[in-house]
């Protein structure tokens, strides 16, 4: 019985989705990712998105976790 679409997907948990989006932010914006993730915020809260807002606030957790380990190792 061959698998469809969805059986094929790859199950992420909330915890590791949100590591997913910090280590892409520091790979697209480096030690200035910080930015990038205010910016998100600023730009969802002025749209009333507070479930975003937290998503991202999450981000800049586990990004400053990241950075933090990157400035220990060099």
């Amino acid at each position: 019985m061959p698998m469809s679409t969805d059986d094929r997907r790859l199950k992420l948990t909330r915890e590791q989705e949100i590591w997913g989006m910090a280590l892409q932010v520091e790979r697209l914006h480096g030690a200035n990712g910080w930015l990038h993730i205010a910016s998100e915020q600023d730009r969802l809260l002025k749209l009333g998105e507070f479930d975003g807002v937290a998503l991202w606030r999450e981000v800049g957790q586990c990004f400053e976790k990241l950075q933090k380990q990157s400035s220990s190792t060099q």
